[in-house]
C-alpha cells in the first residue's frame, strides 16, 4: 500500500490500526503454536511469572479476573505439567508462591522469541531508509500511552527493557 500521507486522524487511526492487526496476528500465531502444550489462560500465568517473578494463587486469580479456585485449577495443571513448581512464601507461609520451572521458563521464552522474529521479518520487508523511522513513531505511541503495553501473555510480545 503506498503511502500518501496521514495527515487526517482518521488516517492516523486507520494506519495505527492496521499496524496493530499485523502485531496481534504475530501474537495470536505464537499462542497458536503452543496450544498443544497449554490454554490461553495457562499461558497468561506463565508469562505473568516470567515478567513479575514468584506469584501466589491471589495474584494470579486478580491477573485473570476469575475466583480463587479457578485459579488454584489453572496453576494446579501447570504444576502437573512441570510448567511451574509451587512452595511456602518466604514471606508469609500461609500462601503458596509459585514460580516458573526451567521447563516453564523455556516455553515462555520460546513464545517471545516467536513474536521477536517474527516482527524482525516484517521489519525486514520495511525499506531500509524507513525503519528507523517506524521505530521511532513506534516509540513514541507507546511512550504517549505511558510504555506500559500489556503483561497478557496473550498479547505481550516480549519483556520492556
Amino acid at each position: 500500500m503506498e503511502n500518501k500521507g496521514f495527515r487526517g486522524q482518521h488516517e492516523q487511526v486507520d494506519a495505527v490500526l492496521r499496524a496493530a492487526d499485523v502485531l496481534l496476528r504475530v501474537a495470536a500465531k505464537s499462542v497458536m503454536e503452543v496450544e498443544d502444550v497449554v490454554t490461553s489462560p495457562q499461558l497468561r500465568v506463565l508469562v505473568l511469572i516470567a515478567l513479575r517473578g514468584p506469584q501466589n494463587l491471589g495474584a494470579v486469580a486478580r491477573e485473570l479476573g476469575v475466583h480463587a479456585s479457578n485459579a488454584t485449577r489453572t496453576c494446579e495443571r501447570l504444576v502437573l505439567a512441570g510448567l511451574v513448581s509451587r512452595r511456602e512464601d518466604p514471606a508469609d507461609r500461609r500462601f503458596l508462591q509459585l514460580d516458573l520451572t526451567p521447563e516453564g521458563r523455556n516455553l515462555v521464552e520460546t513464545v517471545i522469541e516467536h513474536r521477536r522474529r517474527a516482527i524482525a521479518e516484517v521489519l525486514q520487508r520495511v525499506p531500509p531508509d524507513a525503519r528507523e523511522s517506524v521505530a521511532t513513531a513506534m516509540a513514541a505511541f507507546a511512550d504517549a500511552d505511558g510504555g506500559q503495553g500489556t503483561q497478557d501473555g496473550r498479547f505481550t510480545l516480549g519483556p520492556r527493557n
